[in-house]
């Protein structure tokens, strides 16, 4: 007798379907349909006015003009390469920057270290360590402007009343000015690193800390081998990130001096206003936003390049 052996169907090789290609390109279709909402918004508000700001950069723009805007290169970066009061608002810039971010970070590991104890009404000292952080910070401008009034600020006040003298104008003086919005700075962007810092204390697990106590470690100690290590990724992140932010600040430091006295306290972010909406040079502002934004992207990929670095090697 012969034995009939059916024939079996060829086999797909692994990972494929029938018609395969066809439902990942709709799935892939669907996918953008329902990042478009999001993206949108970027692409119009974001993306859109970077790219214009760019060309507008290369062109001689100014308002008032009744001649077509020109191409004229790079003729704006060449001026602004040789414009000192730029690159003193620059220096001015970092200045600032640095001088917020560092205390800034200080203050908050310190308020963030305390509220993460166990204390009575804790829950009251986080709701009013964050209260800066939600005033406007035209709020917070008039407020502290108010704070050092000469004649009747609360601050000069209390000096006269402990016998240290008063009526310094802290905001109009070239030796103060600087140092005095700085503590604004200070005072407004310290809660958001202490939320920060705050939550990477809670992430620490307590069994560390009390193998530690356990083995005699001193409370220095317990801060260096156990809370640091785990807040070193979180430090480093939010640090970069209040540079950055410290360096556009525009709001604050325009509300409390406007850039002045002499210039003392003009950031990038206000020369580039000023050229723009009180001088009418368009084309050279855009060109100074063009140099700020390549600066801030350049850091951005240091610190992200460093990262990864750190990344792969751990």
């Amino acid at each position: 007798m012969t034995s009939v052996t059916e024939a079996s169907p060829p086999r797909r090789p692994a990972g494929r379907t029938p018609g395969g290609a066809r439902p990942r390109r709709i799935a892939d279709r669907g996918a953008w349909f329902l990042v478009l909402p999001a993206l949108l918004p970027i692409l119009v508000l974001s993306v859109g006015p970077l790219l214009y700001g760019i060309l507008l950069a290369f062109t001689d723009a100014q308002s008032g003009r009744t001649e077509p805007t020109q191409w004229i290169g790079g003729l704006n970066f060449r001026d602004l390469l040789h414009d000192t009061l730029f690159w003193e608002s620059f220096r001015i810039g970092l200045v600032w920057a640095v001088g917020v971010t560092v205390p800034q970070f200080l203050l908050a590991l310190g308020l963030a270290l305390l509220l993460n104890q166990d204390l009575r009404l804790r829950w009251l000292a986080r709701a009013l360590a964050i209260i800066p952080w939600a005033m406007p910070e035209v709020v917070v401008g008039i407020m502290w402007r108010l704070a050092y009034n000469p004649d009747a600020g609360i601050l000069n006040e209390t000096l006269r009343d402990i016998g240290l003298g008063g009526g310094h104008d802290w905001l109009s003086g070239p030796a103060t000015a600087l140092p005095a919005v700085i503590v604004v700075g200070v005072w407004a962007g310290m809660p958001q690193t202490t939320v920060a810092l705050l939550a990477g204390l809670q992430n620490t697990p307590r069994e560390l800390h009390e193998a530690a106590a356990v083995d005699g470690a001193s409370a220095w100690r317990r801060f260096r081998t156990v809370t640091w290590p785990a807040l070193g990724p979180i430090a480093l992140a939010i640090t970069a990130l209040n540079l950055i932010w410290n360096f556009n600040s525009f709001a604050l430091v325009y509300v409390l001096t406007s850039g002045g006295p002499g210039g003392r306290t003009r950031l990038p972010m206000l020369f580039a206003y000023e050229e723009a909406f009180r001088y009418g040079q368009f084309g050279y502002a855009a060109a100074m936003g063009c140099v700020l934004v390549a600066v801030i992207s350049i850091a951005l990929a240091v610190f992200l390049a460093g990262r990864l670095r750190g990344g792969d090697d751990a």
